[in-house]
């Protein structure tokens, strides 16, 4: 302990040793102390010494280190040092100044550490079990420490957790941590894991991340939160950002929905903090990953169909018509608002419904391309107007149509700036930058629409007073003329090529200019700067187009002329090569990446995304052409007919096999109504014929007896009909008769039992005779139950003879009245309905008797089950006094054997008072004296008996 005291900072005689030889005697503590105590103080100098001698203690410790997280678990003190230890021995401290030779040292130092450490997966695994300590000192020290694992050694160490049984589970625990030190440090983890790794993102997005993040984020207050909200937004941009799963769980989640409260802002907009801006830019960012270009169409489609649903995009142009509101955050929101509408017809026009809140009211789209053209905005909100101009029109022909619409000259209004006058105005401008962006704006308004290319020819442009409007295609070409800047030359170019392009009316306007092709055809032949290359090659693909889309309605600039003319002032092989210095260019590949525009300096803002593919397209197609000869065009021509023909007439094949489908499908569905109509009306027949079968039959039937009972001439002796009934009638009343004399019988004997039960109760004293007088009541009793039961047997049997006997009634006066048809038959039904009616009073008479028998038999019962009681009572209290009697005798039998006892002493002791010469009474008095209490005794013990016995 003298020594640790001396290492911790204590004074100690004789010189001090080396860092590096304390070191060592504390690895070698650490190793061989058998006390706990003293290991823990060794870890502790150890952890002091890892920061100054960083080197020295991971060269020498860290397998020591090691084994105290694998041996001591049981004192979290310990292993908070050891992890602690390890955090300063593998973490490139980034707080401290350094140099950037020191920096780099350090940062060397930090990767091969972490190297060392990792070469033994188990170690990364120890890590994640001690993890689920809940000790502060373990935790904590161990999230740090797995942080700066994944920070030098990310890839290695991820495929080590990402093996690891429920290694990822684990650490997602940290974010239900409820100590915020450990939570937020959770997020810079799990920051670190889900870095370029789909399959880590995937598990953490299914362990409820989403849910987890979201929540956070709504506690810590949205926008208006702090770092941690800022953690969880860069989380949940690593585990979006390029997944497509992870997004099509976000959306089906109905998370989407839970982003628009995030852009809700006050009317008060001014002391933006740098906080809020950030995490309002990163929430802006998170909108973009789930709409942006590179994901799949229907993704994206899906999502942006969500967020107008959800009222999301018009929240996004609310901030976007807001005041107030920074540069930078504005400038994202429009970047945000493109991607949302981009391709989206709905989404479009709800955009292009949107009015700034001015006096009077200007739509959304006008106010900022008046910050497009204006040059004294900020470059990058320029750049996202321009973006947001071409997402409007990204595949909307009625947008597209709108635009060119406000260019018109019967559209034009005087008291209002459209968004058509606003481009025409920064396409002649002297700002180059604002050139470029008007003529790609344009451009993309002619993008794929043959329409709009024809409709644009017709936009007439006044230059100035007293003199003829000139077209907008010809003041185009008399700019390119004049030999302004590159950027605005290069704009133009664009403009022309798009415009012209697929467009065989437009290439006729822009030869019909004499001086069109003469200014093209000296600009590529001469040899300029490399500043003027991608004019020229701009200049060659206009050429080209014009070749290519000729309709040689011109005489003077056929496509065979223009070929030659190629040949003779430029060169074949010349022009291909000035052709090629588009794509060659270093601007064009950067812009061809994506269709955002985003360029470091206004300068290099010289491609479009969009017309980067049509060079791509045309350049091939225009390289073939100009080497083709009047040959080859003509074979083309005829073969170009030829498929124009095939294609007509497959298309009228088609259009014909679409015509025959319609009409067989029409007649299948035809047949098939038919058909279940006449499966109806089958069956309607089939009825209808059992119908008539039926009634044939019973006419038949009718026939027949009809012709019987005629030749019997009427007669119908009722007697003879219902003699069956009359039989039957008259046994069922011998049988009440007797009936009638049993419940007589049952009466008599009902009384006779009545009587022997009040014998009973009056016997009760002597139990003998009651037990044999009960027994034979209820034997008597169940005799009896039993004949009420045959008689209810006999009852019932009775009502169904009854039953039977009406049917047969019922069924033979319906034949005699059928059968006569006379006056005589009236009178034998109205005979047989009076029999039945006096046997059924009868029957009713009988069902009373019967259920006064039962009422009867229900009453004996209860009475006997009182008997039965009251004889049980009795035989206890008899067998209560009983016991009582032996007891009495048993005490009284004591008694006499006392006194006899007593008697013997009385006896002895006069003997001994005579032997003494006392006086003693004489026996005979003594006698008499017990005779008398002897009879005392008698009386007072007949007494008691007497008693007893009451």
């Amino acid at each position: 302990m003298n020594f640790l005291r001396g290492v911790m900072g204590g004074q100690a005689a004789g010189p001090q040793p080396s860092g590096a030889e304390t070191i060592h005697k504390l690895c070698d503590r650490v190793a061989s102390s058998t006390l706990l105590e003293d290991r823990r103080d060794a870890v502790r100098a150890l952890k002091s010494l890892s920061k100054k001698y960083r080197l020295e203690v991971g060269t020498q410790a860290m397998d020591h280190l090691v084994n105290i997280l694998q041996t001591d678990r049981s004192d979290s003190e310990i292993l908070g040092y050891a992890l602690d230890t390890l955090y300063n021995i593998l973490c490139n401290d980034e707080e401290e100044e350094q140099d950037e030779t020191a920096q780099k040292q350090s940062d060397d130092l930090g990767a091969q550490f972490t190297e060392q450490f990792v070469q033994d997966p188990e170690h990364v695994t120890l890590l994640l079990a001690l993890l689920e300590e809940f000790d502060f000192h373990v935790r904590w020290p161990g999230v740090k420490l797995l942080t700066a694992l994944l920070k030098n050694q990310g890839v290695q160490v991820q495929g080590i957790i990402l093996v690891s049984p429920m290694g990822v589970s684990r650490l997602m625990d940290l974010l239900a941590d409820s100590r915020e030190v450990i939570r937020n440090d959770g997020l810079l983890l799990l920051q670190q894991l889900t870095k370029s790794n789909a399959a880590i993102q995937k598990i953490v997005a299914f362990e409820s991340a989403f849910e987890r993040l979201l929540d956070i984020i709504t506690e810590e207050g949205s926008s208006d939160g702090g770092i941690v909200v800022e953690d969880c937004l860069l989380l949940l941009l690593n585990l979006l950002k390029n997944n497509s799963s992870n997004q099509n769980f976000f959306k089906e989640g109905s998370y989407i929905q839970r982003m628009k409260p995030w852009f809700e802002i006050g009317d008060d907009n001014s002391g933006w903090s740098a906080q809020k801006v950030t995490n309002l830019h990163l929430m802006l960012q998170l909108v973009r990953v789930m709409v942006s270009p590179v994901n799949s169409p229907g993704a994206t489609s899906s999502c942006q169909k969500s967020m107008y649903q959800c009222g999301l995009l018009q929240q996004l142009c609310t901030i976007l018509m807001a005041t107030g509101v920074p540069a930078d955050i504005l400038t994202e929101t429009i970047n945000t608002v493109s991607e949302v509408i981009r391709g989206s017809q709905v989404n479009q026009d709800y955009f292009a419904s949107v009015n700034a809140p001015s006096n009077p009211p200007r739509p959304a789209i006008v106010v900022l391309l008046m910050s497009m053209v204006n040059e004294r905005q900020p470059f990058v909100l320029r750049c996202a107007v321009l973006y947001c101009f071409q997402c409007f029109l990204y595949k909307n022909q009625k947008g597209q149509g709108e635009i060119v619409a406000t260019l018109l000259p019967s559209t034009i209004d005087a008291n209002s700036i459209s968004a058509g006058q606003l481009l025409c105005g920064g396409l002649f401008s002297a700002d180059s930058l604002s050139n470029w962006c008007a003529a790609v704006a344009l451009a993309h308004s002619l993008q794929d629409n043959l329409t709009q290319k024809e409709q644009l020819l017709r936009v007439q442009l006044a230059t100035s007073l007293g003199k003829p409007p000139v077209s907008l295609l010809q003041q185009c070409t008399n700019i390119l003329s004049q030999g302004s800047k590159v950027q605005t030359r290069v704009g133009l170019l664009m403009l022309l090529c798009t415009w012209i392009n697929n467009c065989p009316i437009a290439v006729t306007h822009f030869l019909h200019n004499q001086e069109n092709v003469p200014f093209l055809t000296a600009q590529i032949s001469e040899n300029l700067g490399e500043d003027e290359r991608l004019v020229q090659g701009l200049c060659a693909l206009l050429l080209g187009i014009c070749i290519y889309y000729n309709d040689n309605s011109l005489e003077n600039y056929t496509k065979e002329k223009l070929k030659q003319l190629i040949e003779k002032r430029i060169g074949k092989e010349n022009f291909v090569e000035k052709l090629g210095f588009i794509t060659k260019h270093e601007l064009y590949s950067r812009a061809a990446q994506k269709p955002q525009p985003v360029f470091p300096a206004p300068e290099q803002m010289l491609f479009d995304h969009e017309f980067t593919k049509l060079v791509k397209e045309l350049e091939g197609v225009i390289t073939k052409a100009v080497h083709k000869s009047n040959e080859e065009e003509k074979k083309e021509e005829e073969v170009k007919k030829t498929l124009e023909q095939h294609d007509n007439i497959v298309t009228q094949y088609k259009e014909l096999i679409r015509e025959q489908d319609s009409q067989i499908q029409e007649l299948k569905e035809q047949v098939e109504s038919m058909s279940s109509q006449n499966e109806q009306m089958q069956t309607t027949v089939s009825q209808q014929l059992a119908q008539i079968q039926q009634h044939k039959d019973q006419y038949n039937i009718l026939k027949l007896k009809i012709g019987k009972e005629s030749q019997s001439n009427g007669q119908v002796d009722v007697s003879q009909v219902n003699g069956l009934q009359t039989e039957e009638l008259t046994q069922l009343r011998e049988e009440v008769e007797e009936l009638r004399k049993q419940h007589a019988l049952f009466q008599t004997q009902l009384g006779d039992k009545d009587a022997l039960i009040s014998a009973l109760r009056s016997e009760t004293a002597d139990s003998s005779a009651g037990g044999s007088d009960h027994t034979e009541l209820l034997k008597e009793l169940e005799a009896l139950r039993n004949q009420v039961q045959a008689q209810s047997a006999e009852i019932n049997q009775m009502q169904t003879e009854r039953q039977e006997l009406l049917r047969r009634a019922e069924a033979g006066s319906s034949d005699e009245v059928s059968g006569s048809g006379g006056s005589l038959e009236a009178g034998a039904t109205a005979e047989v309905e009076s029999r039945l009616a006096a046997q059924t009073a009868e029957t009713e008479i009988l069902k009373e008797a019967a259920k006064g028998l039962s009422e009867s038999r229900a009453e004996l019962e209860q009475q006997l089950a009182a008997a039965t009681s009251t004889v049980a009572i009795l035989q206890t209290e008899k067998a209560k006094l009983q016991t009582e009697v032996q007891e009495s005798k048993k005490e009284q039998d004591d008694l006499l054997m006392l006194l006899a006892d007593q008697d013997q002493k009385i006896h002895s002791l006069r003997l001994r008072l005579k032997d003494l010469g006392e006086p003693v009474d004489d026996e005979d008095d003594l006698d008499c004296r017990d005779q008398t209490d002897e009879e005392d005794y008698e009386e007072d013990d007949e007494k008691e008996e007497d008693k007893d016995e009451n």
